[in-house]
Order: C-alpha cells, then structure tokens, then sequence
C-alpha cells in the first residue's frame, strides 16, 4: 500500500512495521478492526487500518448504507506512536524503540 499525503510518501513496503493489533473479531464481522503501526525509512510513523461498517473505519455507502474499508493510512507523531502502543499491548516495542521516553516506577 503506497499513498501520499501532505507531498510525503507512506509506503508499507519500504517502511517498517512495529506493531500490529487487532480487536479479535473475525474479519466478517461488521465491528472487526485491525491497526498496523509502521516507521519509514526517514523515521516517520503511521497507521495502516481497515475495519468492518461498524467500526471506526466505516464509510457511507448510497444514501444510508455503511460499508468497511481497508488501506487507510494515518500519519501519526512520535508521540502518538507511542501511545498507540501504550493502548495496543506494545509495551514492549516502546522500551525497545523509545528507552529514552520511558522510567522505572
């Protein structure tokens, strides 16, 4: 998946993947969603996502129709990244990607 946004390029070939998440719906399911973190090659981060009509990624379909969508790419900060993972069960990836942003309790 290859998309341009702001004059950038997310390509989820070239970049590379840190975490994947998904809500442990099966992929039929109207509510199923399903999140991929990436950082490019210039240390940029963005979210790859798809999901059911019934989930965050539904779009309009006819006049009141809902319908899933996949290939949306998100760009999102450092900062976001971070607590996307926070959010996602990457607790792992942040202290080997950000020791820096974290501390012992």
């Amino acid at each position: 998946m290859r998309k341009v946004i702001n004059r950038k390029v997310y390509d989820t070939d070239t970049a590379e993947l840190i975490h994947e998440w998904d809500n442990g719906h099966f992929s039929s399911d109207f509510e199923y969603c399903e999140e991929y973190l990436y950082r490019t090659p210039n240390g940029n981060f963005f979210i790859l996502g798809a999901g059911g009509p019934k989930s965050k990624y539904a779009v309009p379909v006819g006049n009141s129709g809902w319908s899933g969508s996949s290939g949306n790419i998100t760009p999102v900060s450092k900062e976001r990244a971070i607590e996307w993972l926070e959010d996602h069960g990457g607790s792992e990836k942040i202290i080997e990607l950000f020791p820096e942003e974290v501390e012992e309790a």
